[in-house]
């Protein structure tokens, strides 16, 4: 698991997960990083946000702890507004772009805080982009935190990443969780 002392070194982690369990991976990894006195910004690539909101409801996470930043929804609903401070939605996960500007926009807003980002999930961006693609942007990304002075956590399948990709990952961050 992700401890404070990990937390307050400003590390960043690949978290694998089996298939079955990944979404109780992401609950489990939000309860864990409010616990910690940390404000949470999910880069949501996997599931929409009003399920999400839903599950960690449901699950006990105090949802003024996390910031969401959704990928799919718009994509496949088309038009929803962003709620300031809760949701902002990126038109298409496949937007890298427009995606890095969402979290450094969603970032500015917590700035002076306590924050961790979690990307869930590197498996699922998989449908979206190509391998060297998603390695370009999370090299950009972890370099980001690092400069930034901020913990992250990437999610993914575990046997979900082709070899050459997981190579570079592992290479990116600084602990890989297997679960």
């Amino acid at each position: 698991m992700v401890s404070s002392e990990d937390l307050e070194k400003k590390q960043i982690f690949l978290v694998l997960a089996n298939p079955g369990d990944i979404r109780q991976r992401n609950i489990d990894l939000i309860k864990e990083i409010s616990a910690n006195g940390y404000h949470t910004i999910l880069v949501t690539i996997n599931f929409p946000y009003g399920i999400l909101s839903k599950l960690y409801a449901e699950n006990g996470v105090d949802l003024t702890t996390v910031s969401f930043i959704d990928a799919v929804t718009r994509n496949s609903i088309g038009s929803v507004e962003n709620v300031p401070g809760v949701v902002r939605y990126v038109n298409n996960p496949a937007n890298l772009t427009d995606l890095g500007i969402a979290v450094t926009d969603v970032l500015k807003e917590h700035s002076g805080k306590k924050v961790c980002i979690l990307y869930d999930s590197v498996s699922t961006m998989l449908i979206y982009l190509s391998s060297p693609n998603i390695s370009k942007f999370i090299h950009f990304v972890t370099n980001k935190l690092r400069l930034m002075d901020i913990s992250g956590i990437f999610l993914a399948v575990e046997k979900g990443l082709d070899p050459m990709l997981m190579t570079q990952l592992t290479t990116f961050v600084d602990t890989v969780i297997d679960t």
